[in-house]
């Protein structure tokens, strides 16, 4: 192999900068979501049930909520990826907090929200993987199944994130869980098309 062709590794730098930019445009995407009432998939999903029927904030459940998977992470994927999926799962769970200091929105319509929020969380999660990173929970599970059994990770979360939505389909209004799925179509289409395994090998 020519040094041309040679696979290099992400600086820390890069890394750092991804973490941190994907995190931002997660939370960006949670936020549109809180502010229209919408669910999202996989454990950002049951995390805004726990929310919507609690006092809790979303940063507070979704950090208790991950801690359970970072073993699995640990075990399945090594110490540098759930190191990476700790980091993320924090900076998400500030970036959700603060957000809203810096923008709240009076008027929202709930189909643009969807829509938008989707593309950018699918973007967010998209950056992160290639960095060898992810938001805990059904993501590990995704990440470790295209590495190893070679199915694609937009194509599983979207049959799982349909699940974890119709779940709330007796304590949420039904036309929001239809915008809901409307949105996880638009996150894991960003996935399913711009993440192959085996295609992006930089880590």
């Amino acid at each position: 192999m020519t040094d041309s062709n040679r696979v290099k590794k992400h600086t820390y730098f890069e890394d750092l900068q991804a973490l941190i930019i994907g995190t931002l445009l997660i939370s960006f995407g949670v936020n549109l979501y809180s502010s229209a009432g919408l669910l999202t998939g996989g454990t950002a999903g049951i995390t805004f049930i726990i929310k919507y029927a609690t006092d809790l904030s979303f940063g507070q459940i979704y950090f208790l909520v991950n801690l359970p998977f970072y073993w699995l992470a640990f075990k399945q994927m090594g110490a540098e990826f759930a190191f990476k999926t700790f980091a993320c799962v924090a900076l998400l769970s500030i970036f959700v907090e603060i957000t809203p200091m810096f923008i709240q929105f009076e008027s929202l319509n709930v189909l643009y929200a969807s829509i938008l929020g989707g593309l950018l969380m699918g973007s967010g999660f998209l950056m992160l993987f290639r960095h060898n990173a992810s938001m805990g929970g059904l993501n590990i599970l995704a990440k470790y199944l295209a590495q190893t059994r070679d199915i694609s990770i937009g194509k599983f979360q979207m049959a799982v994130d349909c699940v974890v939505i119709f779940m709330a389909i007796f304590s949420v209004n039904w036309q929001l869980i239809v915008y809901s799925v409307i949105g996880v179509v638009a996150l894991n289409l960003i996935i399913a098309v711009n993440h192959k395994p085996g295609r992006y090998t930089i880590v």
